[in-house]
């Protein structure tokens, strides 16, 4: 394995979904700037290019926005009984405020024109280059030692007012951004018991789908 592809592995298992770690530092516009052109380095149907970053700084915005999601938060834990609700309980969900950067990512569907090469059989092919736009920002947020945290109990309508997105521009994703003092070697829902990663093998088929796939 060459170097360059081992720095690569390192960077994609060291990928984290951060909450509690920020330091709240401010990230230098360089380093927000190349990880913005990681993201739309991305491969896109039909070349489209369907996304839009919208860079949230605002501590008005940014407490609006943790307040919204606290309050959905609590909405799903009173779903919760027993074992679940205990575990939820101590899954955190900081980092709006304490980043001091969101990252709004929409999906622009009619961008690339009325006819996107790619998409005719799968409409839903614009959305899926918005998530490689979204990996490839967080991977090169890794690299260059951020964190970064996929916001998602929100209200698509709420966060699309809030940060002034026209009705046919979809929010995908708020991202909190920021430093860390470090990333947790085991991810948070895993460490407080909520899910365990499964095996490749669990998931892995070979020419046709069989049925006693777990996961």
């Amino acid at each position: 394995m060459t170097d360059c592809a081992a720095a690569l592995y390192d960077v994609i298992n060291r990928r984290r979904d951060t909450r509690r770690e920020f330091t709240g530092a401010p990230v230098d516009n360089d380093v927000l700037h190349r990880i913005l052109l990681a993201a739309h380095a991305a491969p896109s149907v039909g070349m489209s290019q369907p996304w839009d970053f919208i860079l949230v700084r605002s501590p008005q915005t940014l407490r609006a926005f943790r307040d919204h999601v606290a309050a959905e938060r609590e909405a799903f834990a009173d779903s919760l009984t027993g074992e679940r609700a205990e575990t939820f309980s101590r899954i955190k969900i900081e980092g709006i405020c304490e980043s001091g950067l969101g990252v709004v990512v929409g999906y622009h569907p009619s961008r690339g024109g009325p006819q996107v090469l790619g998409r005719h059989t799968i409409p839903d092919a614009g959305l899926y280059s918005v998530v490689c736009a979204i990996q490839n920002l967080w991977l090169a947020a890794t690299a260059e030692g951020l964190g970064v945290g996929w916001v998602s109990f929100y209200q698509e309508d709420f966060l699309r007012s809030l940060v002034g997105m026209p009705a046919h521009v979809r929010p995908v994703a708020w991202l909190c951004v920021g430093h860390v003092d470090d990333l947790p070697e085991v991810p948070d829902l895993e460490r407080f018991g909520w899910r365990a990663r499964t095996s490749l093998s669990a998931v892995l088929h070979e020419e046709r789908y069989r049925d006693d796939a777990t996961g």
